[in-house]
């Protein structure tokens, strides 16, 4: 009960901001009845979630909200015991190391550079990541906000379609040619706003989403982030028929078209343009999928949580055979007791761009499960700054 009680002031701002904070939409020009109807139709996908967030926080307070790090393994064990079928021979003869997999104890501070030294990345403040200060983010005990703005897209194949996107620069003056941006794709049923405001939970290691946002903010990357259909509470297209299949006729298509236009005209600040990551998790983690799959020439390198392939669902997951050697650099990132995604469909993934010769990682944390793991805002950070 008394980790509850130091809930309800954080439940009460996001009431308050719910039923108070919502000043963005243009009055509607049919009558104040028409307009209530499309404030309560704005507000009931959002107070859904938020109920959702609060009442599995609340479910999760059983135990310490804060869960532990969990070390990674030597990812030399990547088949385990929740993989049946491929990959079990692995495990059974204790295969060495794939090149290219790194636990979290192969990443030290050398790994941070990469290809492109913390110089390149503008005057921010810091450079080193979570508990930096400044920071456009603000923790408190059960708490993360992070500040950010919001645009609103007139898209769709129709260009009426209102999508939200929200966004933020980092703190400081812009490099020459503007800052790198990470767009970040949450998955089903929460609203792209859990990357900026996040309540201390295990579920969807939501506390690891929010430490991702403050971790490329603090380190000079601009963050953006899309919403889904229906204000975020639903998915991503990518993997959903028939649009899956027919990629040009898809919603989020025209969606992703129209963020790369606002990008291009700078309606999201000084970005630049040549050092653009995608990152996501679930069906946000598909999506990213599906910018190197569609939109290679748009990317430097992507991230992968608890996904796989642009057109696999859960355990339904076919790699195709004919994957472009080209293919952007990508990072795994996958609980080893994932029952909603498995494993296996991952790792399929990583090791058809293993045999192609593509710069691929994969980390696993055995015993978390559907989840940010606790490697994640560090390990992406560190994939975008090498490419």
């Amino acid at each position: 009960m008394r980790k509850w009680a130091s809930l309800q002031p954080c439940v009460a701002k996001i009431e308050h901001d719910l039923v108070h904070g919502e000043k963005r939409w243009a009055p509607m020009p049919f009558g104040r009845p028409i307009s209530y109807i499309g404030t309560v139709m704005k507000l009931a996908p959002r107070l859904l979630g938020w109920t959702l967030s609060v009442a599995l926080t609340a479910c999760s307070c059983s135990g310490p909200l804060s869960p532990s790090p969990t070390q990674v393994p030597d990812s030399g064990s990547l088949a385990g015991p929740s993989d049946a079928g491929e990959g079990a021979e692995d495990a059974a003869s204790q295969v060495p190391v794939d090149a290219g997999v790194a636990s979290v104890s192969d990443v030290g501070p050398s790994d941070l550079g990469g290809q492109q030294g913390a110089s390149d990345l503008g005057s921010s403040p810091s450079d080193s990541g979570v508990g930096a200060m400044p920071s456009r983010c603000e923790i408190r005990e059960y708490t993360m906000r992070c500040q950010q703005r919001t645009e609103r897209l007139r898209t769709g194949h129709t260009g009426l379609v209102p999508r939200e996107v929200h966004w933020q620069m980092p703190l400081g003056n812009p490099p020459a040619d503007g800052w790198p941006v990470a767009i970040l794709f949450q998955g089903s049923l929460f609203t792209a706003e859990t990357f900026w405001r996040v309540l201390d939970s295990s579920i969807l290691g939501m506390w690891n989403q929010g430490l991702l946002t403050k971790t490329l903010l603090d380190s000079g990357f601009a963050v953006i982030t899309p919403e889904a259909h229906a204000q975020g509470f639903t998915a991503w297209d990518t993997n959903i028929p028939p649009v899956s299949l027919a990629w040009r006729t898809a919603p989020d298509h025209a969606f992703m078209m129209d963020i790369f236009d606002a990008i291009d005209d700078g309606d999201f600040g000084p970005l630049d343009r040549s050092r653009m990551y995608a990152a996501g998790i679930s069906s946000g983690g598909y999506m990213s999928s599906r910018m190197a799959k569609e939109y290679p020439h748009r990317f430097r390198a992507i991230a992968i949580a608890s996904a796989s392939y642009a057109t696999c669902a859960g355990p339904v997951c076919s790699v195709p055979d004919d994957l472009p050697a080209d293919h952007l650099p990508t990072l795994f990132l996958h609980g080893g007791a994932d029952s909603i995604v498995p494993i296996s469909t991952a790792r399929r993934y990583y090791r058809a761009l293993r045999d192609l010769g593509v710069d691929t990682s994969f980390i696993v944390e055995e015993g978390t499960g559907h989840a940010w793991i606790d490697a994640s805002p560090q390990e992406i950070l560190s994939w975008f700054r090498k490419h």
